[in-house]
């Protein structure tokens, strides 16, 4: 009993001395050890305290926003349609209207189906977990559905169907949401432009640009690309971003022709005839241009950005895929501007080997370094073009050049016959560009063609915060 009672005492004590030790080392602990011998080398010392100083602090803990509680009317899942920007614009109008309903949203199927065939699964392109997490008080989105309604839709067919176009959310509250009430699940298959552009709750207007500028995130692959390839332009100095949307599937498509040869242009009719879906066959190309509803060429892109007196040292990204006619069709554009680069350019052909043959990864690289530029310039009004310019609003006007095709043609074709100076072309093309660079102005608005009003995505304007000395202005349409 004594021994025992002798263990007991001094293990105790021992206990006492250990905590009071743990308590005092902050204070006087790393004092008192310094000065003892180290069981390592001077050299490890040194490289272990160059290791340590290399350790990222931990990050801050991030703070979600509280879920939103509501009574959930059923469940919406949605296949997008298009290239990678026409997806992203519906998806944000998809989660405003799933917002509305109150329904339950399924993480939105990407198009697989399109000209480009690209495989890629939504959390291929975009943060799937920082989507979820940051609307979670606005919305309940999910990445599958629940068990319970999985074995339901195993034995039952999922109601399709498309929305229709430019609807207000009033139509959505009348028409869609008694669907999914009844059927507990509604499978809308096309989800471009189908919330109006105007005449929307301000709510819902901040709701979709919280989606797209905020909830919407490049993966972290993605996103460090993009950075690299920032990173090594920037090296060079300034840069400008190039839309150069003068690719096969726009040509074919719009059936613009002008500068091809006889053989490019029947090859662009094929292509035009073997793709149902697009609906317009019979093109006069000539009568397109000069309505202004032609890309630019790569040459009458030369000849505007030299009369803009954008410096031809400036280093030029090019973001568009693979240029229709190749070197022959650039050469004038090389020749004005020897600095051209592209991301195959920049990177290292393993650096884009994981991207290749996905169309929409390598569109987001492009939309991420097009963010970044110190001029973007699209040559044709698509939805890159838009949605960029959109989003550099939002990011304080950055400067973006918003060619007015119509004017320019005529200028060019003026230009090339003669009938202009270069000073006199270049002056002509300096004051219809004054003031379409990006500032802020409202959206046209009409409310009997939606197709012909300015793009929400384009400028969201109830969204931006101007500075009080920039003026708003009416857009005027091409």
């Amino acid at each position: 009993m004594k021994l025992w009672l002798v263990r007991a005492t001094t293990s105790l004590l021992l206990w006492t001395c250990i905590v009071q030790f743990t308590t005092l080392r902050d204070d006087w602990g790393h004092r008192l050890l310094k000065g003892w011998p180290s069981c390592r080398s001077l050299e490890e010392e040194k490289k272990a305290a160059a290791l340590d100083s290399k350790v990222d602090p931990a990050p801050p803990m991030q703070v979600l926003p509280p879920k939103r509680v509501y009574k959930n009317n059923g469940y919406l899942l949605v296949s997008c349609n298009g290239g990678l920007n026409q997806m992203r614009a519906a998806i944000c109008d998809m989660v405003a209207i799933a917002r509305y309903m109150n329904v339950t949203l399924i993480v939105p199927e990407l198009d697989k189906t399109s000209f480009w065939a690209d495989p890629s699964e939504f959390q291929d392109i975009f943060d799937v977990d920082h989507f979820i997490r940051s609307l979670r008080d606005e919305v309940r989105i999910l990445k599958d559905f629940p068990p319970k309604i999985k074995k339901r839709l195993a034995s039952k067919k999922t109601q399709t169907m498309p929305p229709i176009s430019w609807s207000d959310i009033s139509y959505y509250h009348n028409q869609i949401l008694p669907l999914i009430q009844k059927h507990k699940v509604l499978h809308l298959n096309r989800t471009d432009a189908r919330l109006a552009n105007n005449g929307q709750p301000l709510e819902l207007q901040k709701l979709r640009c919280r989606v797209n500028f905020s909830a919407l995130r490049f993966t972290s692959q993605l996103e460090e690309l993009g950075r690299r390839v920032i990173r090594l332009l920037r090296q060079s100095g300034p840069f400008l971003v190039l839309h150069l949307r003068y690719e096969m599937d726009m040509l074919a498509f719009s059936g613009c022709t002008h500068g091809c040869s006889d053989e490019e242009a029947e090859e662009l009719t094929r292509m035009r005839y073997a793709y149902p879906w697009w609906k317009e066959k019979i093109i006069n190309s000539d009568l397109k241009r000069k309505d202004g509803l032609c890309p630019l060429t790569p040459e009458e892109t030369a000849l505007t950005l030299r009369a803009l007196d954008i410096d031809p040292s400036m280093q030029i990204y090019i973001a568009a895929g693979e240029i229709y006619g190749g070197e022959r069709r650039m050469e004038a554009l090389a020749k004005a501007y020897p600095n051209l680069v592209r991301k195959e350019t920049l990177l290292d052909s393993a650096d884009l080997k994981f991207f290749q043959n996905h169309s929409s990864q390598m569109a987001a690289l492009d939309y991420l370094v097009s963010l970044e530029s110190d001029i973007f310039v699209p040559t044709y009004d698509g939805n890159m073009a838009k949605v960029v310019e959109g989003h550099r609003r939002y990011l304080g006007f950055k400067k973006t050049i918003l060619f007015d095709r119509r004017l320019l043609v005529d200028l060019i074709d003026q230009y090339d016959n003669g009938m202009l100076s270069w000073d006199e072309f270049s002056s002509a093309v300096k004051e219809a560009h004054a003031d379409r660079v990006g500032q802020p102005a409202t959206r046209l608005v009409i409310p009997d063609r939606p197709k012909e009003e300015d793009y929400f995505y384009a400028n969201p304007y109830e969204c931006l915060q101007p500075s009080e000395e920039l003026q708003w202005n009416h857009t005027e349409t091409n």
